[in-house]
């Protein structure tokens, strides 16, 4: 199985860092980005499976991001990481589709279990549609076999 992808967008150099080795030791493959913008450019790029994304940022705040990215990468798990939590955050967040709300500092053993928790569930999801699409496939397959086979008996 591949390594996760995991994007830490925080414009704190040292939160990103410590993230940064604490997510590779777990086996994950992890890129930083310090502004919303940069973030972008690389979601755009490239697929990350789950975004740290601290709420504010040099150029915007972690909710106008999770705005932007949102149509672009719907699959994409995005937990929302703030030192500055209030209820308006909060539900704005959830309301511009985070997954995850997490209080700095932030309990690293914590951390490491919602992303688990997540990715387990984005990768049921994707086995679960892959599977239907397989189905799909197989009884279209089926149905145009029928079909064809109709045609040679007239």
């Amino acid at each position: 199985m591949r390594k996760a992808r995991i994007l830490v967008v925080d414009d704190d150099e040292s939160i990103r860092t410590v993230f940064k080795i604490n997510l590779e030791r777990r086996g994950y493959s992890v890129e930083t980005a310090g502004t919303g913008e940069e973030a972008i450019k690389k979601v755009k790029a490239g697929f990350y499976n789950l975004a740290l994304i601290d709420i504010r940022l040099p150029d915007m705040e972690g909710t106008e991001l999770l705005t932007a990215l949102g149509p672009s990468v719907p699959e994409m798990v995005k937990i929302i990481v703030t030192g500055f939590p209030t209820m308006h955050n909060a539900v704005e967040a959830v309301n511009r589709g985070a997954h995850g709300y997490v209080l700095k500092p932030v309990d690293m053993e914590e951390l490491i279990r919602l992303i688990e928790e997540h990715l387990e569930r984005q990768r049921a999801e994707r086995a679960y549609s892959e599977e239907k699409v397989s189905e799909f496939i197989e009884t279209r397959a089926r149905e145009l076999r029928g079909v064809s086979g109709s045609y040679l008996q007239a």
